[in-house]
C-alpha cells in the first residue's frame, strides 16, 4: 500500500474523532515502549554500551540510581518516571507499576508494587535486590511481572488473564492444605503432598511447586540447612495461545473439602465463573524433563478430559521423540558436567567409597518405539483439578530418571588400573529395567530386575542361576535399600557387600 493511500485511510478512520482524542492516541503510541531487542534499534550499539557501563559502575548517588532504574526499565520494555521531588521512581506498564522510594543519597527506602486495580504493597524481594545492588535479579523480576500478562488482547483482557492466574493459584494453595498434617517437614511435603511443596507467588516471582527430591538432595539439605538445596520443581504461569480455552476467573474449589472419591470438589465452569481466553495455564520447568511417550500421553489425557468446554485437546507441543534413556543420559551429563562431553556415550565409570570402581554400560533401547520419549519443558492445562494428577505422573517419571541417571557420570574413560565391577543397564518397559552383572563367586550372569511402580514404591527381584550360591540379599531388602538411596550404584554396592559376607563365612 502506498503512503498516500495509507494516509487517506487514516484520515477517513479518524475524521469523526475530536482533536483531543486523536492527540491522546498519539501521546499513547509515542509513550508505548518498543518491544524489540536493543540490538535491533538504530541506537542499539550506543545503548548497549551505556548498559554495560552502568552494570559495571555501582549506583552511589540519587542521580546515578535514577539513571540505573530508567535504563533497566527500558531494557525490559517498561516506562520510568521520576516524581517532582526527585526521590521516587515509578516503573510503569499498562498493567502494573512499581514505586521505588529513595533517600537523597540514593539509598533505597521502600519498593511498592501495584497491579491494575489493586493497592500498592511493599515487595521485600525488590527492596532486598536494590539494596544489594543486584540489578540483574531486579531486572528478572521486572521481566517476570511482564510475563504475568501474556494473555493476548487489550488491557482489559490481560487484567482478566491475571485474575484467572490468581484464581488458579488460590485453588492450588487450597489443594495443598487438603489432608495436610501440621508441622510437616519440607521433604515430606515435596514427596507426599497433594501438590508437592508450594511457594506462593511474591511480587514478580511466579508460584513454584517442588514435587520431587532425591534422598541425596534431602540429606544434603538436612546437613546444610542454609544451602537452599532444591529438588525438581515447576513454576505456574499463564501463556497466550492460538486457540481458545475456558479458564476460571474465581476459585473453584469448594470449601477445601474432598468428595466421595477422595478427590477435591470443584464448582462447574459456568459463564459467571469463567470465560474463554486465547491462553492456558502452564507448569514450566527450569530444565526440560525427559519423559516417556506413555507419560506424555497420560498427562495429555488428564489435561484434555477435565474441561467440559474444551474445543481442542491441549497438546504438549514442540516435542521431538528420541530414545528415553538417551535423553536421560544427555540431561544428566548436561547437569553434571561443566565442560562439553559427548552425549552419545554409553559407558560410565562410577567411584564409591570402600568399593571397587563400577563400570556401567547403558543400553538405550534405541531400536524400540515403546521406549521413546521427549524432553518436556512445560505442561499446559486449563483446570486446577488436573494439577495433583499431573504432579503424581511427574514424580513417577522423575523417580525413574533418578535411578538411570545415578549410573551416569562425567567419567567415561578408566583413568587407572584399579579393579572394576561391570554392570549393564537394560530397559524393559517405560517403568522397569534390569541391571546385569557377573556373580561375585561364580562366572555366571546375575540380574536385578527393578520396576518403579510409583515414585514411592519399587519392586525388585534378584535373578540367579539356580546352581549359584545366594548373595544374601532378599527382594525385600533390595527394594528397601533402593528406596532409601534411589541410586543403582549404591544398591549394587550393598548387594556385593552382602555377598562378601557370605563368601567370608563359607
Amino acid at each position: 500500500i502506498s503512503t498516500n493511500d495509507l494516509m487517506e485511510q487514516l484520515r477517513l478512520k479518524y475524521q469523526q474523532k475530536t482533536w483531543a482524542e486523536t492527540l491522546k492516541l498519539v501521546h499513547f503510541c509515542m509513550d508505548k515502549p518498543l518491544r524489540q531487542p536493543v540490538s535491533n534499534a538504530p541506537d542499539g550499539p550506543f545503548r548497549s554500551c551505556l548498559e554495560k557501563i552502568q552494570r559495571t559502575l555501582n549506583a552511589k548517588s540519587l542521580f546515578s540510581m535514577m539513571n540505573r532504574l530508567e535504563s533497566l526499565s527500558k531494557q525490559k520494555g517498561l516506562n520510568a518516571h521520576v516524581s517532582p521531588t526527585g526521590t521516587t521512581c515509578y516503573i510503569t506498564s499498562n498493567m502494573f507499576y512499581i514505586e521505588v522510594q529513595l533517600e537523597k543519597d540514593g539509598e533505597v527506602v521502600d519498593v511498592k508494587l501495584a497491579h491494575l486495580g489493586e493497592a500498592p504493597v511493599v515487595c521485600d524481594d525488590l527492596v532486598q535486590h536494590l539494596r544489594m545492588k543486584n540489578y540483574d535479579a531486579f531486572g528478572n523480576i521486572l521481566e517476570d511481572l511482564s510475563n504475568l500478562y501474556q494473555t493476548p488482547g487489550n488491557s482489559e483482557m490481560k487484567a482478566k488473564g491475571y485474575l484467572a492466574l490468581q484464581a488458579l493459584e488460590k485453588d492450588i494453595y487450597s489443594m495443598s492444605l487438603l489432608d495436610r498434617v501440621q508441622d510437616v517437614n519440607r521433604v515430606t511435603e515435596v514427596l507426599h503432598g497433594k501438590v508437592g511443596h508450594l511457594v506462593p507467588r511474591t511480587g514478580g516471582t511466579p508460584m513454584s511447586i517442588e514435587f520431587y527430591i532425591s534422598p541425596y538432595q534431602a540429606l544434603e539439605a538436612e546437613l546444610n540447612p542454609g544451602s537452599q538445596v532444591c529438588g525438581t520443581k515447576a513454576i505456574v504461569i499463564v501463556e497466550g495461545t492460538d486457540t481458545l480455552h475456558r479458564l476460571s476467573l474465581s476459585p473453584l474449589l469448594v470449601d477445601s473439602q474432598t468428595g466421595e472419591d477422595g478427590n477435591p470438589t470443584f464448582l462447574p465452569l459456568t459463564d459467571e465463573l469463567s470465560m474463554e481466553f486465547s491462553a492456558f495455564f502452564v507448569m514450566k520447568f527450569h530444565q526440560p524433563i525427559p519423559m516417556s511417550s506413555s507419560s506424555i500421553e497420560e498427562i495429555q489425557r488428564l489435561t484434555g478430559m477435565l474441561s467440559l468446554f474444551l474445543r481442542l485437546r491441549i497438546q504438549i507441543t514442540g516435542l521431538k521423540l528420541a530414545p528415553l534413556y538417551e535423553l536421560i543420559v544427555q540431561s544428566t551429563l548436561k547437569e553434571k558436567c561443566s565442560e562439553d562431553l559427548s552425549t552419545h556415550q554409553s559407558c560410565f565409570f562410577v567411584s564409591l567409597p570402600d568399593c571397587p570402581k563400577h563400570c556401567y554400560f547403558i543400553n538405550k533401547g534405541s531400536g524400540r518405539s515403546d521406549l521413546a520419549g521427549a524432553l518436556v519443558s512445560k505442561i499446559p492445562f486449563s483446570h486446577p483439578k488436573c494439577v495433583p494428577g499431573v504432579i503424581e505422573i511427574l514424580r513417577h517419571q522423575v523417580a525413574r530418571n533418578t535411578l538411570i541417571s545415578s549410573c551416569v557420570s562425567e567419567r567415561h574413560i578408566n583413568e587407572d588400573d584399579s579393579e572394576l565391577l561391570y554392570f549393564e543397564v537394560v530397559p524393559h518397559k517405560n517403568s522397569s529395567f534390569s541391571v546385569f552383572f557377573l556373580h561375585p563367586v561364580k562366572e555366571n550372569l546375575a540380574c536385578v530386575a527393578i520396576d518403579v511402580i510409583a515414585s514411592r514404591e519399587v519392586r525388585c527381584h534378584l535373578h540367579l542361576n539356580p546352581q549359584d550360591p545366594t548373595l544374601n540379599s532378599s527382594d525385600d531388602f533390595i527394594a528397601r535399600a533402593l528406596m532409601r538411596c534411589m541410586s543403582v550404584p549404591l544398591l549394587m554396592r550393598a548387594i556385593f557387600r552382602n555377598a562378601a559376607k557370605v563368601k567370608a563365612n563359607s
